[in-house]
């Protein structure tokens, strides 16, 4: 079985998902007192997402835009979820940045008030770029 650039938006929706799943165990360990495993988890929620982030690069950079071919009111759906997929991918990285100097740092409060916004928004972008690769390549 050979791998094209074609087969990358279903890898980029397993890893949009695993990054998902990652943050919401990520959540559930520290709220159990776990950091050590918050941190692994959290660590490789990072990861799978950088993943995406690359894979997600060189396909559009293979293949270039993939237009929506539906009407009607889903295709307003699927507009406004790219629309605040796009905008909260952008600001995600720098507050993901933040949040991991804050932990590195072992400046934890500083971290928590961080996270608080970051982890909501990240979880959002993982979960709507599942829902795009959806809405674009199977419905």
């Amino acid at each position: 079985m050979e791998f094209s650039a074609r087969d990358l938006p279903a890898l980029n929706a397993v890893l949009n998902g695993t990054s998902a799943a990652l943050l919401a165990t990520g959540y559930l360990l520290v709220r159990a007192g776990r950091r050590d495993r918050h941190k692994q988890v959290m660590l490789a929620a990072l990861v799978t997402s950088a993943l995406f982030l690359a894979s997600y690069l060189a396909y559009h950079y293979e293949v270039g835009s993939v237009r929506f071919q539906k009407q009607g009111p889903i295709r307003s759906l699927y507009f406004t979820v790219l629309a605040s997929h796009t905008v909260l991918a952008v600001v995600i990285l720098p507050l993901i940045a933040v949040s991991l100097r804050h932990a590195f740092a072992s400046r934890f409060p500083a971290h928590r008030r961080i996270a608080r916004v970051t982890l909501p928004l990240w979880a959002y972008v993982s979960v709507t770029g599942v829902v795009i690769y959806w809405m674009l390549y199977r419905l």
